[in-house]
């Protein structure tokens, strides 16, 4: 029911991927490899690989898509106050693109109730081999000079495709996260693809959308200039961010009161 890819084929078109009545919602494509060409080739077109180990590679571009626009990131009042605490504590420490393979490593523990793993082997060094080309990066939380939660992603233009998150103390992950969505704002980055819908994406404010108006987006966005400095997050950065997200949410409701 799907093309098989040798090294050198081309991707099929998204909207040729499967359905949700054809039991696979999104799968497009199997086979070829991880390449760094071939990992680069697939975000550009809308699609990302996602496998089990023993599975052959699996292509995929769901829709809808899941994205979160990094002006609608909900943060609770609770991890205000616990960002607010640890930006002021020098224990703890935000950074950028210190530890990538660390944090795929860490990413590919298996989680509480499963047995395995999708972030193989060869998925870390593909994406290590992308993480040294400046393509992939790592948004990390360090205690006392240990790794204890972060996330990886695809960064091409001005479009971020996540992957996985991982924490080891309560609300690392969150706070990886958070970073990751301030940064991306103040560089102009307006949507972060997310891939699947999840209920714990959603809670931070990621919602589906057709992937039609995704791929629209992200064909714009890929073409904008890179970011060149990734600055980890400050208490200066993460205050303009709340205030400038509070003045962008009233300008909304200005806009939503003005008569047609």
């Amino acid at each position: 029911m799907i093309p098989w890819l040798e090294n050198h084929s081309p991707f099929p078109p998204v909207e040729q991927a499967l359905s949700a009545e054809q039991g696979a919602a999104g799968l497009l494509a199997a086979g070829a490899d991880l390449s760094p060409y071939r990992l680069l080739n697939a975000y550009q077109h809308g699609i990302f690989p996602w496998f089990s180990e023993g599975q052959p590679i699996l292509w995929w571009s769901t829709d809808p898509r899941m994205i979160l626009k990094t002006n609608a990131l909900k943060i609770s009042n609770s991890l205000k106050k616990t960002l607010k605490r640890s930006l002021g504590d020098r224990r703890w420490a935000f950074r950028f693109n210190t530890a990538f393979e660390q944090v795929m490593r860490n990413c590919s523990a298996p989680r509480r109730g499963q047995d395995g793993t999708w972030i193989s082997e060869d998925i870390i060094t593909g994406y290590t081999k992308l993480h040294y080309m400046g393509y992939a990066h790592s948004s990390e939380i360090w205690l006392d000079n240990q790794l204890v939660g972060g996330g990886y992603g695809i960064c091409i233009g001005k479009m971020f495709y996540g992957e996985s998150m991982f924490a080891k103390v309560s609300d690392a992950s969150k706070m990886a996260l958070v970073q990751l969505v301030v940064f991306l704002r103040q560089q102009g980055v307006e949507m972060i693809d997310c891939q699947q819908e999840t209920s714990h994406l959603a809670s931070f404010g990621a919602r589906p959308v057709r992937r039609a108006d995704f791929v629209k987006h992200m064909n714009k966005a890929i073409l904008e200039d890179p970011i060149q400095e990734w600055i980890p997050l400050n208490s200066q950065n993460f205050q303009e961010y709340l205030v400038d997200k509070q003045l962008h949410k009233s300008d909304e409701l200005k806009s939503n009161a003005e008569p047609d």
